[in-house]
């Protein structure tokens, strides 16, 4: 009998990203709305992609199994 196949998270599957060496990368909060209140700064800092923590990689493991 074969084993059974894991279903991917969703809604983890639609914000992260694997790179080649098999970490995650997700897009930076605080981008969305609201932008004129916000200082240029902080637009800039949340710019582009940003490496998910080391201490959250090992959920994401489990919920992208196949990623």
């Amino acid at each position: 009998m074969p084993k059974m196949k894991l279903k991917s998270h969703r809604g983890a599957a639609k914000r992260f990203k694997k790179t080649g060496t098999g970490k995650f990368v997700r897009t930076a909060a605080f981008k969305r709305h609201q932008l004129t209140c916000k200082s240029t700064q902080m637009k800039r800092h949340a710019r582009g992609n940003k490496l998910v923590s080391d201490s959250e990689q090992a959920k994401l493991r489990r919920m992208l199994p196949y990623d």
